[in-house]
């Protein structure tokens, strides 16, 4: 997958959207339905999905905007959708996570390795760790990945930036 740089975004090329259709589940929702990422993308909406553990400092420090985020956008242009490598062992901890931080955007739950395989499919990069982003435009193609923080506003600009224009036909 080529990668560019852009707008504190690291972009992947249009070309490779369909390795992303072959990325498998091993996800859940909080009540154990079996879930993919792919069943939230594709419904004319950015879709920004973000990578966390309930004992990261920084998922736990900026949790806040991104809920902010959903608020702002989920009428309108964009959603967001969370997926937590807590696994089985701390699926309570991942939980009261979401309690929290009054999360109120959908959250999936996968085993580490399993979550992190799939981070790691759709990105064609090595996992780093939490927080961790993708986003997919309102067709459902990856456009961007990026390990670590990415403040609201840069998303923001990206989904500004990269919006279709109408035809000028």
């Amino acid at each position: 997958m080529a990668l560019l740089m852009s707008q504190g975004l690291v972009v992947a090329s249009p070309s490779d959207s369909s390795a992303s259709a072959k990325v498998t589940s091993g996800l859940t929702d909080f009540k154990n339905n079996p879930k993919t990422i792919k069943e939230f993308t594709g419904n004319g909406k950015w879709l920004l999905v973000m990578f966390w553990a309930s004992g990261c400092h920084i998922c736990n420090k900026e949790a806040h905007e991104y809920v902010d985020f959903h608020f702002t956008h989920s009428d309108n242009d964009a959603t967001v959708l969370g997926v937590s490598i807590d696994g089985k062992a701390r699926f309570k901890q991942a939980e009261k996570f979401i309690k929290r931080h009054s999360i109120d955007f959908p959250n999936l739950i996968g085993e580490p390795e399993v979550a992190t395989a799939i981070y790691s499919k759709y990105s064609n990069s090595s996992w780093v760790g939490t927080p961790s982003f993708l986003l997919f435009n309102p067709q459902g193609e990856l456009q961007a990945a990026q390990a670590g923080a990415v403040p609201a506003t840069v998303i923001e600009k990206f989904i500004t930036g990269n919006k279709e224009k109408p035809d000028s036909k």
